[in-house]
């Protein structure tokens, strides 16, 4: 029983897809996932998905290469969109100087901006952090991001950043990297994390794990990303399905 805590199946490359691919997620014993909005159209189809499927649950917001589109308007919306059924947190926001397609500030703004709605509505967060894991840790300790708990997805630094990160609240949520053999960071947190933090995720269609690496990765394959980290802590598949179920469980506030 394991819990995709993030995927796209939302995305055009599922497009006609989805119900199979959340049929074969069930096969490999994934009952639940959460798929993630970072945009209008994508959060559309996810709360579409969210509304059809048992076991499928939304996260909406605002990705960080959308934020130079981040109005009041926008903000309103994702107001609205927040307070429906089955959102159990929201994002993925954060920051992106990789592809830098807004201004620093202008990301920050928006981050800031959903942190706070976040908090107004008691809703945890997913954030996304790509070369800019100074400043995604600064906002987050300044907002005080950690009271209403969140997620540093798909995780790929190191232990010194791992233990940085849960000072201020987050949980850790590990994808198909940490698969990976050029990733012994990734493998040394799945060894490290405490148990009660640790979350599970695919980012499908992006991160495809071993053995399915440079493929369309899909909720399915979470199951190779919970046995490589049952392999490194010394565990049992079933073991680790088990605690990172209920800790998604746990944070997203559902009932079992």
């Amino acid at each position: 029983m394991l819990f995709d805590t993030h995927t796209h199946i939302n995305v055009d490359r599922f497009k006609g897809e989805e119900k199979e691919a959340i049929e074969r997620a069930r096969e490999n014993q994934v009952t639940r996932m959460a798929v993630v909005g970072f945009d209008t159209e994508t959060i559309k189809k996810s709360l579409e998905l969210s509304r059809a499927y048992e076991g499928v649950y939304s996260i909406i917001g605002w990705h960080p290469t959308e934020a130079a589109s981040y109005t009041d308007a926008v903000e309103d919306q994702l107001m609205e969109q927040l307070q429906g059924d089955k959102i159990v947190a929201m994002g993925e926001m954060g920051l992106d100087y990789y592809w830098d397609t807004a201004p620093k500030p202008v990301q920050h703004d928006a981050f800031r901006r959903q942190i706070r709605v976040a908090k107004e509505l008691d809703l945890p967060i997913s954030i996304h952090n790509r070369d800019a894991t100074e400043d995604t840790y600064k906002i987050l300790k300044e907002e005080y991001a950690g009271d209403t708990g969140g997620i540093m997805h798909s995780f790929n630094l190191d232990t010194y950043w791992m233990e940085k990160f849960l000072d201020i609240g987050m949980h850790i949520s590990l994808s198909g990297v940490v698969t990976f053999k050029n990733a012994p960071e990734v493998k040394e947190v799945a060894k490290q994390v405490p148990f009660e933090k640790l979350l599970v995720e695919t980012d499908a269609p992006y991160l495809a794990p071993m053995p399915n690496r440079g493929k369309r990765n899909e909720p399915a394959y979470v199951k190779y990303v919970a046995e490589e980290i049952a392999r490194q802590r010394g565990l049992t598949l079933e073991q680790v399905a088990e605690q990172t179920t209920q800790n998604a469980m746990r944070l997203f506030r559902l009932e079992e």
